[in-house]
């Protein structure tokens, strides 16, 4: 695909088509790799979007208990004084 570089202030930019947008899910921001001789676009995602959603259901689920307890019977925390 050809895309044309277009002025915007002082820079320069491209018009990404909205079927391309859509297709690879590009929002409000987009991070540029250099590689090689190559520039690429790749969609930045919010890894943890939605958890705290899905924390709060998991809680009224009662899903949210501790599959391994946290400490172990036979540790000692003398050390750590």
């Amino acid at each position: 695909m050809e895309l044309s570089i277009i002025k915007i202030g002082n820079s320069r930019g491209i018009r990404i088509p909205k079927v391309i947008l859509e297709k690879y899910n590009l929002k409000d921001k987009v991070e540029l790799i250099l590689q090689d001789d190559y520039l690429i676009l790749k969609p930045v995602h919010k890894p943890r979007l939605g958890w705290e959603e899905a924390f709060k259901e998991m809680h009224e689920n009662g899903d949210d208990q501790l599959l391994i307890d946290d400490v172990f019977e036979d540790e000692s925390f003398e050390e750590w004084k």
